[in-house]
């Protein structure tokens, strides 16, 4: 999917007609309690309008621009399609109810946490759904509001989990989380993906970080476990390779229908497709 669309019907209906195992969406609030799927609370950048969600009625919400330029990939560009409101999750949640989806609660905001639980259960999707933040008070709250719900390892949790791996002690430490997301540090020092110019200390402190994390021995321990493994955001096919090598459950990607593609060239390879269609 070289141009993504950004409607709910188009980019769902796309991700899931490409293979796609799971939808990747972030999740605020609006001022009439709607629980709205937009990555931004400050909506400049997605529809050039200065309108913050949570002070805003859901429908006066603008709509998203037209075109977008994907975050992970400078220059390439996201076409709406004809119905480009920012879309609730519940309308996710009918459109798709055997799609795993993978929430991102994106402010600290009680009562977000609790109508997305109450979405979640009414919908009896407590199973294949997953949430958290990388805020550790965040995820401590979504697990006490709802155990039940598969959850994300906090960015304190996973550096916890790095001290354990490494001083051998993980094996006998006992693990809430069921999902182990991070970003592949490598992407960063691509100049196609990011447009960062970074000193040469930067860039070998990158090095080092994709080196501690990135390893093929965690992620089996961990699949081992039964905690899934994802790398993010991967759009590429030597991306691809890499994740494959280190044995991960499967990758979060902007190009479903890309990493599809590479899968039907790999037909021995066994791996799951996460869409982020934000």
């Amino acid at each position: 999917m070289s141009d993504a669309e950004l409607s709910l019907p188009c980019v769902c209906c796309s991700a899931a007609e490409a293979g796609t195992e799971m939808f990747e969406l972030d999740c605020h609030l609006t001022r009439d309690g709607e629980v709205v799927v937009c990555h931004d609370e400050d909506l400049f950048r997605t529809t050039g309008q200065r309108v913050v969600v949570s002070e805003t009625l859901y429908k006066d919400l603008p709509l998203l621009s037209p075109h977008l330029n994907l975050d992970f990939n400078p220059g390439h560009t996201t076409v709406g399609g004809t119905d480009r409101r920012i879309p609730l999750l519940k309308e996710v949640y009918d459109q798709f109810p055997d799609m795993p989806v993978n929430i991102d609660i994106k402010v600290d905001s009680e009562e977000l946490i609790q109508k997305v639980s109450k979405l979640t259960k009414n919908y009896n999707r407590e199973s294949i759904t997953v949430w958290g933040n990388r805020s550790t008070a965040v995820t401590n709250k979504c697990y006490i509001e709802n155990p039940n719900i598969h959850l994300l390892f906090s960015l304190k949790r996973v550096l916890i989990l790095l001290v354990l791996f490494y001083t051998g002690l993980l094996p006998f430490v006992p693990l809430r989380e069921s999902f182990y997301e991070i970003l592949m540090p490598s992407v960063v020092l691509k100049p196609n993906r990011f447009k960062l110019r970074l000193s040469r200390t930067k860039r070998a402190l990158v090095r080092v970080i994709d080196f501690l994390l990135m390893s093929r021995q965690m992620f089996r321990h961990l699949n081992g476990r039964g905690i899934q493994t994802y790398l993010w955001v991967l759009n590429e096919n030597d991306e691809f390779e890499r994740a494959f090598a280190l044995d991960v459950t499967g990758v979060m990607t902007d190009f479903p229908t890309r990493l599809s593609q590479y899968l039907s060239d790999h037909p021995n390879l066994q791996f799951s497709i996460m869409s982020c269609a934000k």
